[in-house]
């Protein structure tokens, strides 16, 4: 799959495409549909599978602090994008000047000299140019006018309700990891590279992983039965919190996994475990969430913190069917 970062590197060789333009944050069953439709449509005419994309969001330029949580950084969602069989991305960068793009700017520059598109899916309610004065019949319009056939996307149910990236949320915020894998198709997960924290887990005897979340806000907070994969592990289990630390007066949202028994069979917290974990420093690790225990909480001091993360893990050994230590 080939990336396209900005309007500026685009290129003849790119033009000539079937597209869609989204978010696809979560890239869940409804974009999968949407992604089918284009990629079967750009296989029967001989053209380049596309999809358009910003960042950031729109809604995390106009409003950051209230903007949706994502569910995937960008990097996860280029891979979700090339494993569905998409060929090229074009991520745009969307700041004032990208904003104040008339409609008409919109589909002269991007769609038709740009892209050259030949066949545009989108929603019949996608809204865009400064003002947000194009929408789909004015696609539809300009269609004919550039020659390019415009449709709307196929509709995404389950269990009677459209699949979308807000229901997914929701189903996180309940604690649903079930509805949650099946509107996404695959178990809800962070991916991101190990990184050096604190080492406040050590001091414990409870030495954790951390992973950077780069988004402005998480989807989830609290403490969690999760399985990670990377670096040669396979869905180890391991307890997780997400969130920022209160007890230690963190600010920063960020995700750390105690690892179950990673190197250390007994169950003890040894130096084995330790050794263990340094060597992941670096590594990109993706964190499937499977059961929420509780909420994050503060705590009067680390002895109360330490008890309440070894219940934590107790916790998660009963889900994963662990003996407790």
């Amino acid at each position: 799959m080939r990336l396209i970062r900005g309007i500026h590197n685009l290129r003849d060789t790119h033009r000539g495409c079937v597209a869609t333009i989204g978010n696809f944050d979560g890239v869940h069953q409804g974009h999968q549909r949407i992604l089918d439709q284009v990629i079967a449509e750009a296989r029967g005419r001989g053209l380049k599978a596309t999809v358009m994309l910003f960042e950031p969001q729109p809604q995390e330029f106009f409003s950051p602090q209230t903007a949706p949580p994502r569910l995937m950084s960008l990097r996860d969602k280029l891979i979700a994008l090339r494993e569905a069989g998409v060929d090229q991305v074009l991520c745009l960068r969307f700041d004032e000047r990208f904003r104040s793009l008339t409609a008409q700017a919109f589909v002269k520059g991007l769609l038709v000299d740009g892209l050259g598109v030949e066949y545009l899916v989108v929603g019949d309610d996608f809204r865009f140019g400064c003002g947000r004065d194009g929408d789909f019949s004015y696609l539809q319009q300009a269609g004919k006018q550039f020659d390019f056939a415009v449709t709307d996307t196929a509709t995404c149910e389950i269990e009677g309700d459209r699949v979308s990236s807000t229901r997914v949320r929701a189903a996180l915020r309940e604690g649903d990891f079930a509805l949650a894998e099946r509107l996404l198709g695959r178990p809800f997960a962070i991916s991101g590279r190990v990184r050096h924290g604190d080492k406040i887990g050590r001091t414990l005897g409870l030495p954790t992983v951390n992973l950077a979340l780069k988004r402005l806000q998480s989807p989830l907070h609290g403490v969690f039965a999760v399985a990670v994969t990377g670096a040669g592990l396979t869905d180890q289990p391991g307890a997780a919190n997400m969130g920022t630390r209160p007890t230690v007066n963190g600010t920063e949202n960020r995700l750390e996994v105690y690892l179950l028994d990673y190197g250390d069979p007994a169950g003890s917290s040894g130096d084995a475990q330790c050794s263990h974990q340094d060597s992941l420093y670096g590594a990109h690790l993706t964190v499937a969430f499977r059961h929420y225990v509780r909420p994050e909480e503060k705590f009067a001091d680390l002895d109360l913190l330490k008890t309440a993360i070894r219940q934590d893990i107790n916790a998660v050994r009963a889900f994963f069917d662990m003996p407790t230590v």
